[in-house]
């Protein structure tokens, strides 16, 4: 008897499992999103060249080409 009452008393509460989940939404105010704007990577890393950062871009991904690693 005092299990169905501990399986009746959880099967209760499982609804209200889900009713404490924190707000996850940025905060808003007029409008525009009130937080620290984010960098791109080519301006946090490079000084806002876009070409540099293309480059090293290009570069590791022939890095990782096996055609080009390989000899034949």
């Amino acid at each position: 008897m005092k299990t169905v009452r501990i399986l009746a008393l959880a099967l209760a509460l499982a609804p209200l499992a889900g009713c404490l989940e924190v707000e996850q939404h940025p905060p808003w105010r007029a409008g525009e999103y009130n937080g620290k704007p984010d960098n791109l990577p080519q301006q946090a890393y490079y000084h806002n060249d876009r070409l540099a950062w293309n480059a090293a871009i290009a570069n590791r991904n022939q890095l990782q080409n096996e055609y080009e690693r390989t000899s034949p």
